[in-house]
């Protein structure tokens, strides 16, 4: 079985966002991806956005079985049907995963914690593109 880790995430939420996206089987990574988004994107946006990708780069391995993990409950909820999506642009971006779910025969999506091993190497990579971009980190 596949399995992706994505997570996106945005400084200022809004601001400059990025994702992070692993591709993986069997306990070895087989891709590794990120990429910044944008400049002006929320943190919902970046999980949309990292979870696409993610399903992108999975279908270029298989057209079977893919589980799809996330930290972002409210992504997992709404392509579950739990929640409604009424923001406009997520709205955009769930049709967009819908539109690409055809080219599986079963997704299974999932919520980790973020402190999951494999969500840690996501945060770190999308947290990387945008320190390269020169976009600092927010200090609590």
């Amino acid at each position: 079985m596949i399995y992706t880790n994505s997570d996106g995430g945005a400084r200022g939420n809004p601001g400059p966002g990025a994702i992070g996206v692993i591709v993986r089987q069997d306990g070895e990574i087989l891709t590794k991806y990120s990429s910044k988004i944008g400049d002006n994107v929320t943190n919902n946006i970046a999980e949309y956005e990292g979870l696409i990708k993610a399903l992108e780069l999975a279908s270029e391995i298989t057209t079977d079985e893919v589980t799809c993990l996330l930290d972002s409950e409210l992504v997992v909820k709404q392509l579950l049907g739990k929640y409604r999506v009424r923001n406009p642009r997520l709205l955009e971006l769930f049709l967009k995963v819908q539109k690409i779910q055809e080219k599986f025969k079963k997704i299974i999506y999932k919520h980790v914690s973020r402190w999951d091993t494999y969500q840690i190497i996501v945060d770190e990579l999308l947290n990387k593109e945008l320190d390269k971009h020169g976009h600092t980190r927010y200090r609590k």
